[in-house]
């Protein structure tokens, strides 16, 4: 700009170059409204701005943040008939992709890859479009656009190859990441700084520090030194494993090698807290942040308030909410899906609903999760009116379910006894394509259930087993209901294969499937049923015992209730003398002495510590008894 004024001073006009130097200068330090005034001075002294001019002004307004006006000035250029080149489209594509338009980038790409376009494609074309379809999660196509860069015969430079990196790392894609980044070894160039990061990134993100650890360490033995994004990589690959410990380290590491923290360092801990259990350290987080002069920001907020809903510190979560409105620190949609649905898990209906009406009046855009949360929190009310308002409201507003509030309605119909509407919901998820879980599925047949339709329960089994969609205990346990109803005991015993031992989480399902093949004379399947409740750590108790001992003694198996009976004291339950005596005439019966003998010797102690209360003995003749048993 001073050289510019000693220019008019020595009366030496300038050059539309000189102009087209002045403007990128300005466009490079961020200064896009000296940009703008300065191409419309260029225009006003007769010197008329041409395309290297357009260009630059579209550089400028992307650099400093300004994608709108960057577009709005290029339709201007097309009003123009200006003539546009490759970098034109290039600068347009990106601000596309800023903006989210990532239909409409992809469609200009595709007109430049046209063989009568003037514009064509280049290396920076095909780069921008591998971010855009990253940005999306459209990672398929990364590779697609890669691979079709290198058939027209161009060479991606180390921009491209990170493009495709970054794509892979933000998945945690680590084993497809770690094949870019060979191939880029092995095309003749040499990692960076944002190579070795987005490596890093990769193995963090699919639950490896220890290797994104080795890659750090890597890139200094390369001679590269580790930028901030760098060590908040790392602390989030060890705070993301809950190695809270480790991720702190990394946090004195990064100052000592002259970084200072910043909030995305804090942001990480924060959430590493939540993980890995650590309320104190939370607040000693927050103590370090407000020591090194950092201010939180949203995402930051979020992080605790999260943290703190996890460990159930409703009171301090949302006291942080209350700084975080006075700190005038504007909360946003993740803000309120985190409150909303943690108080809604809590049981605090009431509250979480407060918080939505609260969102409304900031006029912010709810979320699909918010929208779920929130559908979630109407229907444990009994308020189903209020759950369909809000289905139809989301739609209404452009925001489409997805599986997460599809089941949440799901849920609402079934816990209002409609098993038509949430049959209806379900057809409606599938005509509009969303991915069937198993967790939509087994709330369907919990409706169905709730409403005797078992047939329809079998029907959805098929359904799953022809998609694949797994079962989980919900829905084992739902088409075991089923079967009970219709007396189906042979479908009931194939789907004992499909448990695991940590599926068994529910004392009455439990139950009600050991009573159901009890009954049905499947004693077998019956005590494979009890041994993976054994097996999945979960505690036993006397209700479980007497349904296995009353199937077993119809069943003709008294030496195995004698087995059961002796795992009722060890697990630390006193079978009454009733149980001995039920199963006193059938060793009688048998004449098994041995038998007979221990069962009277047992009746008689318990009679004996009824009456006299000496519990001591009991100890003693349960070691006798159990030793003579085997």
């Amino acid at each position: 700009m001073n050289i510019m004024e000693e220019m008019l001073q020595a009366a030496i006009p300038p050059s539309r170059a000189t102009y087209n130097n002045l403007i990128s200068a300005c466009g490079s330090s961020g200064n896009w409204r000296e940009a703008l005034k300065i191409c419309k001075k260029m225009t006003e002294n007769g010197v008329g701005p041409d395309l290297v001019t357009h260009n630059i002004v579209l550089s400028a307004l992307k650099s400093g943040n300004q994608y709108s006006k960057a577009l709005a000035y290029f339709e201007l250029m097309k009003e123009k008939k200006t003539c546009l080149d490759t970098i034109t489209l290039n600068i347009v594509i990106q601000c596309l992709v800023k903006l989210g338009q990532f239909g409409k980038a992809v469609n200009l790409f595709n007109s430049m890859r046209d063989k009568r376009s003037e514009c064509r494609s280049d290396v920076i074309t095909f780069t921008s479009i591998i971010h855009a379809y990253s940005v999306c999660g459209q990672i398929d196509n990364c590779k697609a656009v890669f691979d079709m860069m290198l058939a027209e015969g161009l060479k991606p430079n180390i921009v491209s190859y990170n493009a495709l990196l970054g794509a892979y790392a933000s998945h945690g894609m680590h084993v497809k990441a770690l094949a870019i980044f060979n191939l880029l070894k092995r095309s003749g160039l040499r990692p960076d700084v944002v190579s070795y990061t987005s490596l890093l990134n990769a193995y963090g993100r699919s639950g490896h520090p220890e290797k994104a650890r080795e890659v750090f360490d890597l890139m200094k033995r390369n001679s590269w030194k580790p930028n901030k994004v760098s060590y908040n990589a790392l602390i989030d690959a060890y705070g993301s494993a809950g190695m809270l410990t480790e991720a702190v380290n990394v946090l004195h590491e990064m100052e000592t090698d002259g970084f200072q923290s910043d909030i995305v360092s804090i942001s990480t801990l924060l959430a590493a807290c939540g993980r890995c259990g650590q309320i104190v350290q939370i607040d000693s987080i927050l103590s370090a942040a407000k020591s090194r002069g950092i201010e939180l920001n949203t995402v930051a907020y979020n992080s605790a308030i999260g943290s703190y809903i996890n460990f159930g510190e409703y009171d301090k979560a949302l006291n942080l909410f209350k700084l975080m409105r006075e700190s005038n620190i504007k909360p946003n949609s993740v803000t309120f899906n985190i409150l909303i649905s943690g108080f809604c898990k809590m049981g605090k209906y009431d509250e979480s609903l407060k918080f939505f009406d609260e969102m409304m009046k900031l006029h912010i855009p709810a979320t699909r999760e918010v929208y779920s949360s929130v559908i979630c929190a109407y229907s444990k009310q009994g308020q189903l009116n209020e759950a369909e308002s809000i289905f139809v409201m989301m739609r209404q507003n452009g925001c489409l379910p997805d599986v997460v509030t599809y089941t949440a309605m799901i849920h609402a119909y079934s816990a209002a006894g409609s098993w038509e509407k949430a049959w209806e919901v379900f057809q409606d998820m599938e005509t509009n394509d969303i991915q069937l879980d198993p967790i939509a599925c087994s709330s369907l047949m919990e409706a169905f259930n709730r409403g005797c339709q078992p047939s329809r329960v079998l029907q959805l089994a098929e359904l799953m087993k022809e998609k694949n969609i797994p079962f989980n205990s919900s829905a084992l346990y739902g088409i075991i209901f089923a079967c009970s109803m219709l007396g189906d005991w042979k479908s009931a015993s194939e789907m004992v294969k499909y448990m695991e031992p940590s599926a068994l989480v529910s004392l009455g399902q439990s139950n009600h499937l050991l009573r159901f093949l009890g009954r049905s004379g499947k004693i077998e399947a019956m005590m494979k049923i009890f041994y993976k409740i054994l097996a999945s750590g979960a505690k036993v108790s006397s209700s479980t015992y007497f349904i296995l001992l009353k199937n077993l003694l119809a069943s003709g198996k008294w030496r195995k209730y004698i087995e059961v009976l002796q795992w009722m004291e060890d697990a630390g339950i006193q079978p009454s003398a009733r149980l001995y005596w039920n199963v006193f005439p059938h060793a009688c019966k048998n004449s098994d002495t041995e038998y007979t003998v221990l069962i009277q010797d047992k009746i008689n102690l318990l009679r004996s510590m009824v009456e006299h209360g000496k519990h001591g003995q009991a100890v003693w003749h349960s070691l006798h008894w159990r030793n003579s048993v085997y």
